[in-house]
């Protein structure tokens, strides 16, 4: 009996061959003559042969298997299983049990087109396909296609009925639509291999579908037989296309549909599944295929409105397919079936030549799970959330986006300080995702307009709107199907005709057919696509509006006749911030959290701070931003990534040097002249042969500090009625802090006590506040405008980092503000919005030292725009020569580790034990940063393209608190970053 099905093969596939000699032999044929085939085949019964050609449907939903499911399989021996809707944990369990109580192996199926998530919660879920269609490199698609794969070997899973190969050229397609690559059918057969080829290396088998395509019906075959009214000419060079080039590659199986191609089987109402011109004809002799052939489920009316589930199965086996999925009534299919074959309508020969494919399809399967039986490995919960898996999926989504407008190259966003933004959520009464997105680049405000809205909440809004130059329009709650035309109404298209003379973007979350119902949307000056709707491509589309991503995409079909297959602008990134993973940094997102966790974490346990944040950015990505513990160690209010702290000495790196950084490039401030040129009062003095480049690197001989306020106590330590009052006059105007004002000609005294401080014997590295207090002054002098005015219009607006501000009190609510000491010398009372520095306080919480309160987020453009050599969102703010000497050590001779304004390692830092290493073992020369007593710190590495974050309150409620240097959290952070990017991330 071996060697006859042996000469049956070869006399098939020499068959096949003749008729087309490229194809290529499905992957599990290789075990047709198999032992394990042999000896099992030769074991089976007729009955638990016909068996074999069936599947049947399970429900994962519950972790015991239901009785009649478990009859089925002890009763009819069926061939397989088509999971559908369910859990992980459900569908992983009950898949256990029944291969355990089956005599043979279950095929275990499944349609996960974009991957498990297509029928299980909580599992990973890829883009649709005409999103992937839009992509213009794929090769993400075969790792899409492997990881799927690999994910549903997971659960047990050895038969993938995707990819969709239909070439869907019909936008009112109710069925297939977006679950296609496209209307190109090269297009499609690229797509669809990579994907196909991708599973079948994990050991997945993948099976094309709907053959011979279900692209341009009108029709859904879950309800009625659609009918495909083209010539053969038409249906070879589209339809068929995908299914014959695919054949030739090597897809392991082919799914037959139910609809009616009168050119090709003139039969009226015979489905194409049950055609023999169809399946015999042109799928296995004209196209050479050797592999599955399974019907798509003979449930759907496309099929049972015609026939029974005798007659149907009779007919599909007839007609040339292997297996039979989700027959209604699997009795009367298996008794027909019998009774075919014993009147010779279906011969043994056939039966057994099937049977023989899903033996060696399941011993291919075994082959792949390692057992004996096809059985899952291990519990599959956790194995689905490798974050490999999520950086794929962002990737996917990032590389699909189409922009389909730009006028007057809008996108990307430039000159953020000319506009005033609104995003609008249409459809939506809820903050979007997409909002918040835009929200880290800029500070615009929010709108809404719900579904099915009103005329007049539609002109409300519209007249909300009038003061603001450019609106961001998100399109949610969409549609991907065309029911109720994609999901559109008045409401929406409503807003679009009244804002047509607006300056808009228009971002479409959702399927690009649905552009054609929407009259006007053509007019915006940006519009994007996102072809489905999530977290992800809303933060995706928002960075792409502002630079943070590259746009690549292209429509995959026509929409219209304004919107044509292959439309697309590629934009280029402006070198703004992007949000991703670690894992697109080449970093195990793993490693990095569990490392950063338990060292933010201790600092909270050991009470080094009630609360505190950590942003990580690698090559101009942020990859991490978590917030830990609360304002306060009352735990009333938790950290939140829009909290502003105290930036303490942060603020000289961020305040009074990009001004002396702009001005020293324009030829206006000199670092090697003496300082009095720019401070008159130095003058005359012991200073005033004082180098800016000395006071700017600690290398100046002034003292530390001066301790300003503590000459304003009266013996009894009440504030001195003549410098301050409780209440603000025209004399008394400085705010010191809530109830606290300073007389103006104090400012005076204070300059003059920086001028007659004694100075240092040597000129040796001490750091020193006092030159910071004089800078503001100085570049008020050079630039002709307010210190604080200068640094909002040439550097914090221009960036989007709108929360950088000086007096944040004036700016925010408190509730925003993260609050610092409390003062029971000063100024009697906890410090809440206002700078904690006491000198900076006395200047009116505007100074050079300290004073500038921000989010990290907002901090982190500043310090990437120095990364990035003074160029940031499309603008170059500083030259790259200017970056270089004002990080680089000025006085290493001296053993002096300080650049211009910027910290720096110690010098040999390498030479250091671990622990007294600054700021980390791994801390390159190159690199930079500064720390602020309040706790925050920051640090930047070029050569490493690291950028470090922390900001916290240690001195909530006392600075008398030092845990914070003591636990070494900062540094133990910074090397932890370090070592993650030296830890081999997994590749899968």
């Amino acid at each position: 009996m071996k060697y006859r099905y042996k000469a049956l093969f070869i006399l098939l596939t020499a068959t096949c061959f003749c008729c087309s000699l490229r194809a290529q032999e499905a992957p599990f044929l290789r075990y047709l003559n198999d032992s394990w085939v042999d000896s099992t085949l030769s074991e089976m019964s007729l009955n638990q042969k016909i068996g074999q050609l069936f599947i049947v449907q399970a429900y994962g939903k519950t972790a015991a298997p239901p009785s009649d499911l478990i009859s089925q399989i002890e009763k009819f021996e069926v061939g397989g299983l088509i999971f559908m809707q369910g859990t992980a944990a459900g569908q992983f369990s009950m898949t256990r049990q029944l291969q355990q109580r089956s005599a043979i192996p279950l095929l275990i199926t499944m349609d996960a087109e974009w991957g498990p998530a297509f029928r299980l919660k909580d599992t990973p879920t890829y883009p649709v396909q005409m999103a992937l269609g839009a992509i213009t490199d794929d090769t993400l698609i075969y790792r899409m296609g492997y990881e799927i794969g690999t994910q549903l070997r997971k659960l047990g899973v050895h038969v993938n009925f995707a990819p969709v190969a239909d070439v869907n050229n019909n936008p009112n397609n109710p069925v297939i639509n977006y679950r296609s690559f496209g209307e190109d059918p090269v297009k499609v057969v690229r797509k669809s291999w990579l994907y196909a080829r991708g599973m079948q290396d994990a050991g997945v088998l993948a099976v094309a579908k709907h053959f011979p395509g279900h692209g341009d019906t009108r029709t859904d075959s879950h309800l009625g037989l659609p009918i495909i009214r083209k010539d053969t000419t038409s249906l070879r060079k589209t339809e068929l296309y995908p299914f014959e080039e695919l054949v030739r590659k090597g897809i392991g199986g082919v799914m037959t549909g139910h609809l009616n191609v009168p050119a090709l089987d003139p039969t009226p109402g015979l489905p194409a599944s049950l055609s023999p011109r169809i399946v015999k004809d042109i799928l296995i002799n004209q196209f050479g295929f050797n592999g599955l052939i399974v019907t798509d489920a003979m449930n759907m009316h496309g099929v049972t409105k015609q026939f029974g589930s005798g007659e149907a199965a009779v007919r599909a086996l007839q007609a040339g397919n292997d297996m039979l999925e989700i027959v209604p009534d699997i009795a009367e299919a298996i008794s027909a079936v019998r009774e075919a074959v014993k009147l010779g309508k279906i011969t043994l020969e056939e039966i057994d030549w099937k049977c023989r494919k899903i033996l060696a399809l399941k011993k291919w399967s075994i082959t792949h799970q390692k057992g004996e039986k096809p059985l899952p490995d291990e519990e599959p919960e956790e194995a689905l959330k490798n974050p490999q898996y999520q950086l794929t999926q962002r990737l996917l989504h990032e590389q699909s986006i189409t922009l389909l407008r730009n006028n007057r190259e809008l996108l990307p966003l430039q000159k953020l300080d000319t506009l005033k933004v609104a995003v609008i959520a249409l459809g939506s009464s809820a903050e979007t995702a997409f909002q918040r997105m835009t929200a880290r680049y800029m500070d615009p405000d929010f709108f809404y307009l719900k579904e099915r809205a009103t005329s007049q909440e539609v002109e409300h809004l519209v007249s909300q709107l009038k003061s603001y130059n450019l609106l961001i329009c998100g399109v949610h709650h969409l549609n991907l199907s065309p029911s109720g035309q994609y999901g559109t109404d008045a409401s929406l298209t409503g807003f679009i005709k009244r804002t047509a003379n607006r300056k808009r973007i228009v971002v479409l979350f959702g399927n690009p057919y649905a552009l054609n119902h929407i009259p006007g949307i053509d007019q915006s000056d940006a519009l994007v696509v996102t072809y489905q709707e999530n977290r992800l491509t809303q933060e995706l589309a928002a960075q792409a509006v502002f630079g943070g991503i590259d746009l690549t995409g292209r429509l995959p079909v026509n929409v219209s006749t304004i919107f044509r297959l292959n439309d697309g602008i590629s934009l280029k990134k402006n070198s703004r911030l992007k949000y991703t993973s670690p894992e697109e940094a080449g970093i195990s997102s793993l490693y990095l959290e569990q490392r950063i966790d338990s060292l933010a974490l201790l600092g909270l346990s050991k009470k080094a701070y009630p609360g505190c944040q950590v942003l990580v950015a690698k090559d101009g990505k942020v990859i991490f931003h978590k917030c830990y513990g609360y304002h306060t160690y009352e735990k009333l209010t938790p950290v939140a990534e829009n909290n502003l702290y105290d930036l303490a000495s942060l603020t000289k790196i961020i305040g009074p040097l990009p001004a002396l950084m702009k001005l020293y490039e324009e030829g206006k401030f000199k670092l090697d002249i003496p300082f009095s040129t720019y401070w008159p009062p130095f003058k005359d003095t012991d200073k005033a042969r004082m180098t800016p480049r000395q006071m700017l690197a600690h290398q100046s001989r002034l003292r530390s500090g001066i301790a300003f306020w503590t000459e304003t106590r009266l013996k009894d330590g009440q504030p001195d009625p003549m410098i301050f009052q409780d209440k603000p006059s025209p004399q008394f105007d400085i705010r010191v802090s809530s109830n606290l004002y300073m007389n103006r000609d104090h400012l005076r005294r204070m300059y003059d006590q920086i001028r007659d401080s004694k100075l240092l014997t040597h000129a040796k590295y001490t750091y020193s506040d006092l030159p910071f207090y004089l800078f503001p002054e100085v570049i008020a002098n050079l630039t002709g405008e307010d210190y604080e005015a200068y640094l909002q219009r040439t550097f914090y607006a221009p960036l989007g980092a709108g929360s950088i501000h000086f007096n944040p009190y004036e700016h925010f609510p408190l509730s925003q503000l993260i609050p610092t000491e409390r003062d029971d010398l000063f100024r009697k009372e906890l410090i809440h919005g206002f700078v904690h520095d006491e000198g900076a306080a006395m200047l009116g919480g505007v100074s050079g030292n300290a004073g500038l309160f921000a989010t990290a987020n907002d901090l982190a453009k500043m310090m990437q725009l120095y990364l990035q050599n003074g160029y940031y969102g499309g603008h170059q703010y500083l030259s790259r020569s200017v970056i270089a000497e004002f990080t680089k050590v000025q006085y290493p001779e001296n053993q002096n580790r300080r650049g211009l304004g910027f910290d720096k390692p110690y010098i040999n830092n390498y030479l250091y034990r671990k622990e007294n290493a600054y700021p980390a073992p791994d801390a390159a020369p190159e690199s930079y940063g500064h720390g602020g007593f309040t706790g925050t710190f920051v640090w930047a590495d070029p050569s490493r393209q690291i950028l470090f974050i922390f900001m916290t309150n240690r001195i909530n409620p006392t600075r008398e608190n030092t845990l914070l240097s003591k636990l070494n959290i900062r540094s133990g952070i910074l090397q932890a970053i370090y070592d993650s990017i030296s830890k081999d991330v997994p590749i899968h």
